[in-house]
């Protein structure tokens, strides 16, 4: 069964939402450069870029 945490805030949301982009241009060492300065926390870093299939779906 996987968990799913509501992320933190939405400055949080934005800073993974840009490290995916990040990975999608460049490519993912870029990505996890980007996330690691921004203090985003490694097992967070490898679920969103290594399992893209365990990413949360956008609210809309």
């Amino acid at each position: 069964m996987q968990e799913h945490y509501q992320r933190s805030d939405s400055h949080s949301s934005a800073i993974v939402e840009r490290g995916i982009i990040v990975q999608s241009t460049f490519n993912t060492v870029c990505a996890i450069e980007y996330l690691r300065s921004h203090n985003v926390q490694p097992h967070i870093i490898e679920r969103v870029l290594l399992h893209p299939e365990q990413r949360r779906q956008l609210v809309h």
